[in-house]
């Protein structure tokens, strides 16, 4: 399965550290993510890691563009409500189009948790019948 790996500036250590947990699942599938967000998990893993442009450089966009095109399974976006920035990514549009494409989307850990666990056991299996 294709795994969405977006998080704001605040969050970006979070996703370390659940890439570092969930590694053995990662690794399984193929992740795309926006550039900092993938160079940061990549540093403390063995996951190989395809990088989009930065967030505020389009690497929003170009997560968007997968989920209109069908080409991601699963987004985790680990964003920060309290603490948002105008160069950040603005979740709520990969929110609305993964709402329009039926991709589930985390946002933040104790859902992201759930997701992987789910995607583990097979659960998020008919994304493929999706497809």
């Amino acid at each position: 399965m294709n795994i969405g790996l977006v998080a704001h500036e605040s969050k970006k250590m979070l996703m370390q550290n659940f890439c570092i947990a969930y590694q053995g699942i990662l690794s399984k599938h193929n992740l795309y993510a926006t550039a900092t967000t993938g160079q940061l998990a990549e540093s403390v893993t063995s996951l190989n890691i395809h990088k989009f442009l930065a967030g505020q450089l389009g690497g929003e966009q170009q997560i968007a563009t997968q989920i209109e095109q069908n080409q991601l399974d699963l987004v985790i976006f680990f964003r920060d409500p309290m603490n948002p920035r105008i160069n950040e990514q603005d979740p709520k549009n990969i929110a609305r189009l993964c709402d329009l494409y039926n991709i589930p989307m985390a946002t933040n850990i104790a859902t992201a948790e759930a997701l992987i666990l789910a995607l583990d056991r097979g659960d998020l299996d008919w994304r493929e019948i999706y497809k």
